[in-house]
């Protein structure tokens, strides 16, 4: 994977609405990985929610728009409680779900779900996927 750093996706206003909605500051997460250490969600993520606030902090929004992690994050805020920086990933997982859709961009359909998936899918996942198609 190639990645393109420039100063306009660093200091982007992607950055900007992250930190504004999640109330986060990006950049006082040194990647320490305690967050996707402790994630119980982390094994069925294709992209660890440490690298997911890495992304973020780089301004690279499609690549988080491409991944499944932010939609599988349970919000259960174990992050947090292990964070020694104090930041909240959870918030900033729900920041970056709300950004993609307003973009009506959507992850999951709740009526594409397999019956068998549904039985082995945590309950917490799920309230939080379907949380996020009430408004």
């Amino acid at each position: 994977m190639r990645v393109e750093l420039t100063s306009e996706k660093l200091h982007g206003s992607f950055v900007a609405k992250v930190e504004e909605i999640s109330g986060q500051d990006l950049l006082s997460c040194y990647q320490c990985g305690k967050c996707s250490a402790g994630c119980p969600m982390s094994f069925a993520m294709d992209i660890l929610p440490n690298q997911i606030i890495r992304l973020a902090q780089l301004g690279m929004e499609v690549e988080i728009a491409e991944s499944k992690a932010i939609w599988l994050c349970a919000t259960c805020i174990t992050c947090a409680a292990r964070c020694p920086r104090g930041c909240d990933l959870s918030r900033v997982m729900e920041a970056l779900r709300l950004l993609t859709l307003r973009k009506n961009v959507d992850a999951v359909e709740p009526s594409r779900i397999p019956e068998e998936a549904l039985a082995d899918l945590p309950q917490i996942a799920l309230v939080s996927c379907f949380r996020k198609f009430t408004a």
